[in-house]
């Protein structure tokens, strides 16, 4: 297996890689303080891969009753999965967030103001009091070219984070990502205490933005990777453009399970959007989005 690669990066951000593990790291502070922290987030990183590959076949089990796992961060995995459905999932739906959460602890240091732990888009966050972090949504990567990745992407929208709003985490998820959705969500970003949870709720929220329509095409997850921990389940990999109604009503439907995760305090906010509308959890109904 490849070793663990650390880099740093021209701006003061550490790259940290292992397999598939992606991690940029950023924090802001007393010189010293930062350098510790970024030192034993390093340290922490490099047993994760192993620490998670030696649980692997528990952790595509789906979540039940009992846990099952024995690590630090499979437990933070099968928790958040398990606190937000009942439905099938398995810890796998909380993994990038919950190795973004572990790796932010090694930042609760004095003298670090804020930090930030991104996984391939989910991200962990650390804030001292009085300090606040901004945060951009880029809702489509169906409109994603090479240009604006050079250009700098032009968000769709910003959260602005306090260091009291509770936020901790902030996760992505939808049918064009890198991880296989059962909806027809471009995205749906949620905001939570956790980075696990926040991961667990966008993966259970988006699987809820659905209507019935013989033109999308899904198939099952294990032939498109044959190790998926969805098994058969079937997936979404082709969305037609969809009337306004259906589009309104795919929305409707993941708003009630984001209204109900809220209400349970297991996220403080969500963000939905398909095919150029949005909604939201402090919204009242659907609006078309500025950048389509």
């Amino acid at each position: 297996m490849q070793e663990p690669i650390s880099a740093v990066l021209q701006d003061g951000r550490r790259h940290f890689q292992h397999g598939p593990i992606d991690i940029i790291a950023y924090a802001e502070g007393e010189y010293a303080a930062v350098e510790r922290a970024h030192a034993a987030a390093w340290k922490r990183f490099q047993s994760v891969l192993n620490e998670l590959t030696s649980e692997l076949t528990s952790l595509r089990q789906p979540v039940g009753v009992d846990c099952l796992v024995l690590g630090p961060i499979a437990k933070t995995m099968w928790q958040a999965c398990h606190d937000c459905t009942d439905d099938f999932i398995t810890p796998m739906a909380a993994v990038a967030g919950a190795v973004a959460q572990t790796l932010i602890e090694d930042y609760r240091l004095p003298g670090i103001s804020r930090a930030w732990i991104n996984n391939g888009g989910d991200i962990a966050v650390h804030m001292a009091p009085g300090h606040s972090l901004k945060i951009g949504l880029f809702a489509d990567l169906s409109r994603l070219s090479e240009s604006m990745v050079q250009a700098g992407i032009p968000v769709d929208g910003v959260f602005e984070l306090t260091q009291d709003s509770g936020v901790q985490g902030v996760a992505t998820s939808g049918w064009r990502g890198r991880s296989h959705s059962l909806g027809l969500a471009d995205s749906v970003t949620v905001l939570a205490s956790t980075a696990a949870r926040a991961d667990a709720a966008a993966t259970v929220i988006a699987n809820e933005v659905n209507v019935d329509d013989p033109r999308i095409v899904r198939l099952p997850a294990n032939t498109l990777k044959d190790d998926s921990d969805l098994g058969e389940i079937l997936v979404t990999v082709e969305v037609p453009a969809l009337s306004e109604d259906d589009i309104h009503a795919a929305l409707q439907q993941g708003l009630t399970r984001a209204r109900e995760l809220k209400n349970k305090g297991l996220i403080i906010s969500a963000v939905i959007t398909c095919q150029g509308w949005v909604t939201s959890t402090e919204m009242s109904t659907c609006s078309r989005m500025a950048n389509t």
